[in-house]
């Protein structure tokens, strides 16, 4: 997968290019990621990227010219990278070899597509990727209709501007490139994954401040295992986000395990623990 990111400020993606497991990612080759700066794209001396809104008021946009110019740059080079086949998703579409690939431009705003791992897992499956950042106030409608596929946000709130939610956004991905956790497993069994929250974990030791691991978990029975952990995460998910049980069709075993832990919970005294 190769991801493109336009940006004021390409340095703050080193945080997802030298550590962590995206950084493995990057280095075995998985994603391939490439920073605009539209103060590259500037021609005055001062590379100036702001400018005032019209109609007055506070604040300031980005300058519209250096942010097309790095968005066409970055696409330029995706083009490029592939012998210039075209993509499918992108607003060439109608172009000859247009079904090759699949890339969409992407502008991080309060505004847009909430995040979550459905989200996550559609934009994994792209080929290609070109994130906006916007600063300052935003950028100017225009260019939002004329060169963004799609706004998504990471929550209903306000950031300095949208590398952070890029950063999100290409952690979230990477994760789910085939070969990034170096087992497919890890992504299987993480939170949200299935639609739930994940069951209680343990590591050693077993016993802490007299808090001791689930029996149930030092039995060695697979099938107990299972049974027990896939409790628990209906069970985090019934008590921290019931919003996302709405959403979801039980099955019988399911159903079961669910009323099981909620009568657990419900008569046990003091504070639940495994």
């Amino acid at each position: 997968m190769q991801i493109a990111v336009v940006t004021l400020f390409p340095e703050m993606f080193a945080a997802v290019s030298e550590s962590g497991i995206t950084a493995r990612a990057f280095r075995n080759g998985l994603v391939r990621l490439t920073c605009w700066n539209p103060r590259d794209f500037t021609d005055d001396r001062h590379r100036t990227v702001d400018d005032k809104p019209f109609g007055g008021g506070p604040g300031m946009l980005m300058k519209t010219a250096p942010l097309q110019a790095a968005i066409n740059a970055a696409r330029e080079a995706l083009d490029a990278s592939v012998g210039g086949r075209g993509d499918r998703g992108s607003r060439e579409s109608g172009e000859s070899g247009a079904a090759s690939r699949a890339r969409r431009v992407i502008y991080l705003s309060p505004q847009g597509r909430r995040l979550d791992q459905r989200g996550v897992c559609e934009l994994a499956e792209l080929d290609e990727l070109i994130l906006v950042c916007g600063r300052y106030q935003g950028i100017d409608e225009r260019v939002l209709e004329s060169e963004i596929d799609e706004e998504w946000s990471i929550g209903d709130f306000v950031i300095s501007g949208g590398e952070l939610a890029a950063m999100v956004m290409l952690d979230a991905i990477t994760r789910q490139q085939p070969g990034a956790l170096g087992s497919e497993e890890c992504a299987e069994l993480d939170s949200l994954a299935n639609g739930l929250l994940h069951c209680p974990q343990y590591t050693r030791p077993q016993v802490i401040d007299r808090r001791s691991v689930p029996d149930v978990l030092l039995s060695g029975d697979h099938e107990q295992i299972r049974l027990w952990r896939l409790k628990h995460s209906l069970g985090a998910t019934w008590r921290k986000r019931p919003d996302l049980l709405e959403g979801l069709e039980l099955g019988s075993e399911q159903q079961a395990l669910l009323q099981e832990y909620i009568e657990e919970f419900e008569t046990a005294p003091g504070d639940q623990c495994g």
